[in-house]
Formats: C-alpha cells, sequence, structure tokens
C-alpha cells in the first residue's frame, strides 16, 4: 500500500471516530475532519528539525514546515503513528516523544484549492546525538536545523513560507511556554 493509498481516521469536532477513508479520497476542495499530527523533533542541543516538503507533495509543496506530519492510522496509536513516519519520512527515530499541544485543530487551503481540515495534537520529540536523517525526496527537498528563537522570527516575518499549521502551531508553542530539551519554547511573536 503506498502513503497516499493509507486510511485516515474520519472525526467529528469532539475528536471522536466516525469512520476512514482513502487519504487519496479524502483531500479534496471539500475535506473532511480527520485525524492528524505534528512532530517537532530537537537535537540534544534544543535545535528544532525544520522540513521543506517535497515539490511532489499535493498541497503546500516546497514550503518549510515542522519536522514530520502525518496521520495514525485506524487502530493506530499516535506515538506508533510518529515512528512510523519519522521512518518515512527522514529515515530516522526518535525519544522522549509528548504531546504539547493536545487541542490543536485548523483548516487551511492550499493555492491549489485543496483544504486540510484536521484534528492535529502536536508532539515534540528527541533525536538521538548519533542518529542520521536520511529524507525520503519524495516527502522532503531540504532539512535545517535552526534555533528556536530563529524559527519564531521566521515564522512571523514569512508566514508564506511555512505551512499554515507550523506558523499557527510555532505561535501556540510559544505562547504556551511549554519546556523543551530544557528550555522553554517562548520566542519573538
Amino acid at each position: 500500500m503506498t502513503h497516499i493509498d493509507e486510511s485516515v481516521v474520519l472525526v467529528d469536532p469532539a475528536g471522536n471516530p466516525l469512520g476512514t477513508e482513502l487519504k487519496s479520497v479524502v483531500h479534496t476542495f471539500d475535506t473532511p475532519l480527520h485525524l492528524a499530527f505534528s512532530l517537532y523533533l530537537f537535537n540534544e542541543d534544543g535545535q528544532l528539525l525544520m522540513t521543506r516538503r517535497s515539490l511532489n507533495k499535493l498541497t503546500w509543496a516546497g514550503v518549510w514546515t515542522n519536522s514530520c506530519c502525518g496521520h495514525p492510522l485506524p487502530e493506530e496509536s499516535f506515538t506508533d503513528a510518529i515512528h512510523r513516519r519519522l521512518l518515512q519520512e527522514l529515515g530516522t527515530t526518535a525519544f522522549d516523544i509528548r504531546c504539547v499541544l493536545p487541542d490543536f485543530a485548523y483548516t487551511a487551503r492550499d493555492a491549489s484549492g485543496i483544504r486540510e481540515n484536521e484534528i492535529c495534537p502536536v508532539y515534540v520529540g528527541t533525536i538521538a546525538p548519533d542518529a542520521t536523517i536520511a529524507a525520503n525526496p519524495n516527502e522532503v527537498m531540504d532539512y535545517e536545523w535552526a534555533s528556536w528563537p530563529a524559527i519564531c522570527a521566521a515564522t512571523a516575518a514569512t508566514p508564506f513560507a511555512f505551512s499554515p499549521w507550523s506558523v499557527r502551531q510555532v505561535a501556540e508553542l510559544s505562547a504556551s511556554g511549554q519546556q523543551v530539551q530544557g528550555q522553554q519554547v517562548q520566542g519573538q511573536q
């Protein structure tokens, strides 16, 4: 089964499962509400891994975004989905994964007209010091490690260069004062 043929979990506004549908069928101009997740991966120096979406992506191709995104499969935990997508997108793993914005949800429309409509809890995790990144070119065209204040400044100054979910997530994480890698993720807004 290819990534585009995986099933996503359709939900009501409270996050209760309503059924499943193929990802290739769901993402349209009138996308139904479904489950997703976002991961912000930090290294031991407190730097955040930002990725640039492949030009092959259906939506928001070529923009910068958080470390990893995806959809849990039916009956799959968010943690298992995060590990699966980290391997698929970046060829790596993470530890100390925890949810920092459990109620994040958003709707956004790509320039092509395709709408995202997701309940998308936000997670942070840590990459092992000796881990390597092997980006899948169908998912990620580039990546950079950057400081949290630099990401806050960049998403505020040039939101068009980033995915709409990451712009909102960075702002909400920064405002929340969450602790990540022993640092507070607060920055200039």
